[in-house]
């Protein structure tokens, strides 16, 4: 039990560790494009992409994830 405990705790930590790289990642390349002034550039061409992936995922939440399983319900609210 003490091993998966410190496999979990490894797991956990490597995750933790990529998405703190990934958010510093992403502040060094916005500090680079706003010195560049780049910035607007690039929030114009992410938008509709950020906004695409937003419903994508607002979609999925309404849906509960569930496509089609087993016991998830339908969409007049029935089972």
């Amino acid at each position: 039990m003490e091993t998966y405990l410190n496999l979990m705790l490894v797991r956990f930590g490597v995750i933790v560790g990529g998405l703190v790289v990934l958010a510093l990642l992403v502040f060094a390349v916005a500090l680079a494009l706003k010195r560049r002034g780049r910035l607007d550039d690039a929030r114009r061409y992410a938008a509709p992409a950020v906004r695409a992936g937003l419903r994508a995922a607002a979609r999925r939440i309404e849906d509960g994830g569930r496509r089609g399983a087993p016991g998830a319900r339908r969409g007049d609210g029935r089972w």
